[in-house]
């Protein structure tokens, strides 16, 4: 990997390894002010401060409404604060101006979703397994598509299989599998994904009372809306509940 660390001394010394090579690129990755906040915005998300983020990149995109990269992040944030339709709105400024970037398509699916507009959905998630294929996150997105629309279960099924297949150390994709399953009526199989979710995200609360429903122990509840899970965020000690473990 090239080292663009910086010199000790910036002012007097060398440019650092690769600048030569790559002239201006550590230049322009740092002079760049919209680019510089939207990274500040980015952090204060990951922070969990969702609400200051949102403050932060309002008037960055004000500024310079060609920035998808901030729009993408914009429409994260409006999708963590429950805002559904601004959500909705950025992704598809996203869209607009990035095309080719799976993110707001899926952004734009989940948004979609929640309003009960379930053929649009379904076709941005597909539209995003079709630009990046190899992404389970974008399988897993169509497979929750189709559950919320209650249809075409056993191609949902199939999209969770996929995404397991693409990263089988990811307990939400389990997760989503034993709910596909469940709805097709393969209890066993359930199950067993459940479980397997379950052993490697033991916290999980909303897949504990799947698994306690499928087993006979528990009756099934309306979940209350949790706030806090970052799409395509990292993972914390307490993780919150997902949008979709929701359903």
């Amino acid at each position: 990997m090239t080292d663009l660390a910086p010199p000790a001394d910036p002012g007097t010394a060398a440019p650092p390894p690769g600048a030569t090579a790559y002239p201006g690129v550590a230049e322009r990755a740092f002079a760049d002010p919209t680019d510089m906040a939207i990274a500040r915005a980015a952090a204060l998300f990951e922070d969990l401060q969702t609400a200051e983020a949102a403050s932060m990149l309002e008037p960055v995109l004000a500024g310079n409404p060609q920035a998808a990269a901030g729009w993408i992040l914009m429409a994260r944030i409006r999708l963590t604060l429950d805002q559904v339709e601004p959500a909705l709105s950025a992704a598809n400024k996203a869209i607009e101006l990035a095309p080719e970037d799976p993110r707001p398509l899926a952004i734009a699916s989940r948004a979609l979703t929640l309003q009960g507009k379930h053929d649009e959905a379904m076709s941005m998630a597909y539209r995003a397994v079709i630009v990046e294929p190899k992404n389970p996150l974008w399988h897993d997105r169509v497979a929750w598509a189709l559950l919320a629309a209650d249809r075409q279960l056993a191609d949902a099924e199939q999209a969770a299989r996929t995404a397991i297949g693409l990263d089988p150390s990811e307990a939400h994709y389990y997760f989503t599998h034993g709910v596909a399953l469940a709805s097709l009526g393969h209890v066993d199989q359930a199950r067993q994904a459940l479980t397997t979710s379950l052993r490697l995200e033991p916290n999980n609360s909303v897949a504990r009372q799947r698994l306690d429903i499928l087993n006979g122990d528990a009756v099934p509840v309306v979940e209350k809306k949790k706030r806090g899970w970052k799409l395509f965020g990292r993972k914390a000690d307490n993780t919150p509940v997902r949008p979709e473990e929701r359903t």
